[in-house]
């Protein structure tokens, strides 16, 4: 059957994962095994996204408005965003371009899923409004987090290679988002080996991409022939296969900076006589 070939294939994906895991643990210094182990989830990442949606490592995010977010991990951003570098080659990500983020965690506890999810709800709460037009279209809309965008909002998922007992990550996650609405929740944790708490509808039952008010925090422990891989595959198709980004507007990111001054101009004239120069502006 093509899913168990799929399985086994993904399977094969976590035991790799899982060994060149080990092998980071020997780097004797702590960046170089950070970045290595966020290479290993990009690496995952960028096999089983939608081919509109781009892994980027390194990137910084900025609004218009002059918002810029922390350092983030992983950002998944559309395929078209202009490609800014800084002198450090970091990414610089207009916010309108960005679909979601990617927290990679070595080991989750309370204070590594605290620092996550404070950084989730930073990154949502950053504006996207600088899009230009579009006349003669309807307006597409998403519905998220018990709301309706038009702009496809920012997801917010933390993949960790271990964790404490993933019940007790649970009982953390529902702690911190107790008095907070579900806008800044993230939308899943994935823990290699573990499992992965999922938002779940409280009358359907069914797991949803991302949560609303009332939604149940559903633990969904691992099957060990193929770890979470086969999951979060399947999950990342069903939540980014129809992000959508509207025609960025770059022109409100110059803000005051002038970018020229009119000095001259011409009007047409009839055939045979040259172009009149206009005086002044």
């Amino acid at each position: 059957m093509p899913q168990e070939k799929l399985g086994r294939i993904l399977g094969s994906v976590a035991m790799r994962m899982r060994a060149d895991f080990e092998q980071s643990r020997n780097f004797s210094h702590n960046g170089e095994a950070g970045t290595s182990r966020e290479a290993l989830v990009r690496e995952f990442l960028a096999s089983y996204l939608p081919s509109h949606v781009e892994t980027v490592h390194n990137a910084e995010i900025i609004t218009a408005s002059g918002e810029t977010s922390p350092q983030c991990d992983i950002v998944l951003a559309d395929r078209g965003t202009p490609p800014f570098t800084t002198l450090n080659g970091y990414r610089i990500l207009p916010n309108e371009c960005v679909y979601g983020v990617v927290e990679v965690k070595t080991k989750l506890d309370k204070e590594q899923l605290v620092d996550a999810c404070n950084k989730i709800s930073k990154l949502r709460h950053m504006s996207k409004g600088s899009y230009r037009p579009t006349p003669g279209l309807i307006p597409r809309k998403t519905s998220a987090y018990g709301k309706v965008y038009d702009f496809f909002p920012t997801s917010g998922i933390i993949v960790a290679f271990d964790s404490l007992k993933l019940e007790t990550i649970g009982s953390h996650l529902m702690d911190w988002c107790q008095n907070r609405p579900p806008f800044e929740w993230p939308d899943s944790v994935w823990v290699l080996g573990k499992g992965h708490l999922q938002w779940q509808n409280p009358d359907s039952r069914l797991l949803e991409r991302s949560p609303g008010p009332g939604s149940l925090l559903a633990q969904i422990d691992t099957d060990t022939s193929q770890d979470i891989l086969l999951a979060l595959a399947l999950h990342l198709n069903i939540h980014f296969s129809d992000a959508w980004m509207n025609p960025i507007d770059l022109v409100p990111y110059a803000g005051a900076a002038r970018l020229g001054v009119i000095s001259r101009r011409w009007r047409m004239t009839p055939v045979g006589r040259p172009p009149k120069m206009l005086e002044g502006l």
